[in-house]
């Protein structure tokens, strides 16, 4: 069982909006753990300066009162001297050489632990006590004139840093989820935008094949058939045969056509067509395209007006898609203009704008107003009999065609930087109008 299409773009979209949601939330994470850690960082830079800075006050201090004699008493100067200092919560401790406390501020002081005898460096860590705010503690030696007289420890509390990466853990991690919330929403919005080209693509190709199908399917039926009764004949009979074939090969001719015309369409669509850039006289192009179809003119009783060939009117591009262009919209005119009717080709320089227009005028029967802007869709075929039953009797059944020439003359105008329009009234004619891009000379 297959999906429907618009089941399938949903899932297309709703993956498209996943990924936006699954990319955006790593971004948000790596940036979010970035700038937590970095937080962090500073904030026990910041305790840990405010550690140096105790110490370095407190080594001052002691200095100062000369307590380079080891026999004073060295516990009392020290607390005389610490407990001028106004730590702001800090907590001091002060230990003999040996590891012994001697005095502190702190009544739940840890002893020195091995590792930290005999250091020769401030050593910092940070102490998570079991009933108390985990801590964070620097122990230095204190070293005078080469005598070490103990250890200082100088502990700082650690809410500081854990209150505020705690709140900002939460802000981060609310913040980010609000945040993809925000992006699923804003992907699902541009998922859907980035979609409706492809949807839109979708269905032209949808029409497209459906089109070209359709057009393929009635010339190879007929193919068969002509084959089919030429095989079962028993006794053949070689005018019937010849007829049979001569029907064949037309056909074919014909499918030869379409099956050119829907390449030539691709490519185009695809951007892979190699185009000749010369330099092409529009005026004898004109020409050659008006003595082609001067004869097919006649036969319907059609007046056809040539332009002039002695106009040097230059422009560069392909001849002969250019030759390819104006001979669809100058026969389209001739199919649909009935016995009596006039069919002018009208070429006339605009110096304003360094262009060259080109106008395909008739006096057919002309194409509704609501359907003029679909007459450069392919396999768009406009039905006369729809609006002028009495001027489709005298048309030539031979403008039932593929529906893709004017989408091929469109393309050609598009490949050449230029525009082609369509003015129509029912009744009183057709004009197309082409404007192609002069050279510079």
């Amino acid at each position: 069982m297959t999906s429907s299409p618009n089941a399938v773009f949903q899932a297309m979209r709703r993956r498209l909006a996943l990924w936006y949601a699954i990319v955006t939330a790593i971004l948000l994470v790596v940036f979010a753990t970035g700038f937590y850690l970095y937080v962090q960082s500073t904030l026990i830079d910041r305790i840990d300066d405010t550690i140096d800075h105790v110490a370095e006050v407190i080594e001052r201090s002691l200095i100062r009162s000369n307590l380079i004699d080891l026999e004073s008493d060295f516990s009392g100067n020290f607390s005389a001297n610490a407990q001028a200092i106004d730590a702001d919560h800090i907590d001091i401790d002060w230990f003999s050489p040996k590891g012994e406390i001697l005095w502190t501020t702190n009544g739940n002081v840890e002893s020195l632990q091995e590792r930290e005898k005999g250091i020769l460096q401030p050593v910092y860590r940070t102490v998570h006590l079991s009933e108390a705010e985990p801590l964070r503690q620097m122990t230095e030696p204190i070293v005078i004139n080469g005598k070490l007289l103990g250890y200082l420890r100088i502990s700082h509390p650690w809410f500081e840093v854990t209150k505020p990466v705690r709140q900002l853990f939460l802000d981060l991690a609310v913040g980010t989820v609000l945040m993809v919330g925000v992006v699923v929403l804003c992907g699902w919005w541009l998922a859907g935008i980035a979609m409706e080209p492809v949807r839109e693509s979708y269905q032209r190709l949808k029409q497209f094949t459906a089109d070209a199908s359709h057009e393929l399917r009635n010339p190879i039926a007929v193919i068969q058939t002509n084959v089919q009764v030429a095989l079962a004949d028993p006794k053949p009979d070689p005018e019937f045969q010849r007829s049979q074939f001569e029907t064949i090969e037309r056909i074919t001719r014909r499918l030869s056509r379409l099956i050119e015309d829907l390449l030539f369409l691709a490519r185009h669509d695809g951007g892979i067509t190699s185009q000749i850039r010369e330099s092409c006289n529009l005026s004898q192009i004109l020409h050659e395209v008006g003595e082609e179809q001067q004869a097919i003119a006649q036969q319907k009783q059609v007046t056809l007006e040539l332009p002039s060939d002695e106009q040097n009117l230059v422009i560069l591009g392909d001849r002969d898609r250019l030759g390819r262009l104006f001979t669809n919209l100058v026969s389209n005119a001739i199919a649909f203009t009935p016995a009596g009717g006039k069919v002018q080709m009208i070429v006339q320089p605009i110096p304003s704008q360094n262009q060259i227009q080109v106008q395909i005028k008739d006096t057919g029967i002309g194409i509704p107003e609501a359907e003029l802007s679909q007459v450069f869709e392919r396999f768009y075929r406009y039905q006369p009999q729809k609006s002028s039953k009495s001027s489709s009797k005298s048309l030539n059944p031979s403008t039932s065609g593929s529906g893709l020439g004017l989408a091929i003359a469109k393309a050609i105008a598009d490949s050449h930087q230029g525009q082609i329009e369509v003015e129509s009234k029912v009744g009183q004619g057709t004009t197309f109008t082409v404007n192609l891009g002069a050279q510079v000379k």
